[in-house]
């Protein structure tokens, strides 16, 4: 049979009684039984201050549970408790009761107020410290638990930023490019807003990583994307690696002319770089080449025509010599 006196020495409890031999001996029990952590408070008024429930700044105490005395007075066992467990951050803590009185109604209401267990005044040595050891398993389990929990959350998380972002360049990747632009182009069929897209392309990439070799072109693709990344401002637009070398920009509630300005802080910031390239007929540094549409979503249509319209006005600024921006020149007809 299990030793009910087997104590969990680093546990920490506060035990409120407002009589001095009381908490002298329940003191003297739980140390007898290897508990040393012990706080004593003689008024609930101090055993909420203890807690930081006075309205007192400072950094409360932690305890891993409570022995509340029932009846004390101004303010009773069973308020005390009533407004510990009002507090999410006690929500945790076993309280455990102390009476001297086993009247059905206290004992409802003490434990409505969020007591889970009691013992009974004069305190038996045995019964308390059985009591006290199943407390603290309680509170054992609900702690692994939560931390069980937490670990999930993390992991889930974890694991929806490796779904939506790319590996290489730490930007969104194309499923997130995907789901952003279906949920803009949604959005714009509600409110009848204008959404936007830039289209991306490092110009003559391959021959870039021809020269510098594969561990160059990923470091070109990382710094070009940071710099794409950091020319929008809102907190919606969206930068994403598209495929490859090529980029797409998501511009929700965002017009024509919005994206143009957009597209041209990107072109001038990546020619800002200075990324040597030697092999592109072009520019003697890396640029990029965009192209951009817009277009008020109308019902029951799909995005895939402003990617197509985007797709062709880069597809002309390539043929143009590359390092500038073409846009559609009006807004793209989703009817």
């Amino acid at each position: 049979m299990e030793d009910p006196r087997s104590p969990n020495p680093a546990a920490r409890i506060l035990i409120v009684d407002d009589s001095a031999p009381a908490r002298l001996l329940i003191g003297a029990q739980l140390r007898g039984a290897g508990y040393q952590a012990l706080t004593f408070a003689e008024s609930a008024r101090q055993a909420l201050a203890h807690l930081g429930l006075d309205g007192e700044p400072g950094t409360p105490a932690q305890f891993d549970l409570i022995l509340m005395d029932l009846l004390m007075p101004d303010i009773s066992g069973i308020e005390a408790c009533r407004r510990i467990k009002a507090d999410v951050r006690f929500l945790d803590i076993p309280l455990i009761m102390v009476t001297a009185e086993e009247s059905a109604e206290s004992l409802k209401e003490a434990f409505e107020a969020g007591a889970v267990d009691y013992v009974t005044k004069p305190v038996h040595s045995l019964e308390l410290l059985a009591r006290v050891k199943s407390a603290l398993r309680l509170k054992q389990e609900t702690d692994c638990r939560k931390a069980r929990e937490r670990d999930l959350v993390e992991l889930t998380e974890k694991l929806h930023r490796l779904s939506v972002v790319d590996g290489l360049t730490g930007i969104a990747n194309r499923r997130n490019f995907d789901e952003t632009l279906v949920r803009a182009w949604r959005r714009s069929q509600r409110q009848s807003t204008p959404v936007s897209l830039i289209l991306v392309d490092i110009d003559h990439f391959k021959s870039y990583n021809d020269c510098h070799g594969h561990l160059g072109g990923d470091e070109c693709l990382q710094q070009v994307a940071q710099a794409l990344s950091q020319t929008v401002k809102r907190p919606f637009d969206l930068v994403a690696r598209y495929g490859g070398e090529e980029f797409g920009v998501v511009l929700p509630d965002t017009a024509k002319a919005g994206a143009e300005q957009v597209a041209e802080a990107m072109r001038a910031t990546v020619e800002s770089l200075r990324i040597p390239h030697g092999s592109s007929p072009v520019s003697e540094v890396v640029t990029i080449s965009c192209g951009t549409a817009s277009a008020l979503a109308a019902p029951g249509t799909a995005p895939e025509s402003l990617v197509a319209a985007a797709d062709a006005c880069l597809y002309e600024a390539k043929h143009a010599g590359r390092n500038r921006v073409v846009s559609a020149a009006t807004e793209v007809s989703c009817a």
